[in-house]
């Protein structure tokens, strides 16, 4: 099985948004007050699992896809305005990942 152009995409969007996501968690760790970025961490690392098992679904041709990516793009819109009230340039790069991620599993969910 071959993925289209359009899933390659997606699956691009998934990976690139795990990456972001467990760079932010690091760096929020290594912030003077990595308690104050506890929310921001938790679902950082939830949201990189999610878009990694997303990812693995699109490459498998899931059948139960269209659910998986709907709680995708859920958790990178928490995420996303989560690291986008934060103003650490790794939170900010974060938010814009989550939000490109969210968009491209909503569109996996049609």
């Amino acid at each position: 099985m071959m993925l289209t152009q359009m899933e390659s995409a997606y699956l691009s969007a998934c990976n690139e948004c795990a990456v972001a996501c467990l760079q932010c968690a690091t760096l929020c760790l290594k912030e003077d007050n990595p308690k104050a970025m506890v929310n921001c961490i938790l679902l950082d690392l939830e949201c990189a699992d999610m878009c990694r098992h997303t990812g693995q679904a699109i490459a498998r041709g899931d059948t139960h896809l269209r659910e998986i990516s709907n709680l995708c793009a859920q958790i990178c819109k928490k995420c996303a305005d989560e690291c986008g009230m934060h103003p650490m340039d790794h939170c900010q790069h974060c938010a814009e990942s989550c939000k490109r991620c969210a968009v491209a599993c909503m569109s996996l969910t049609q």
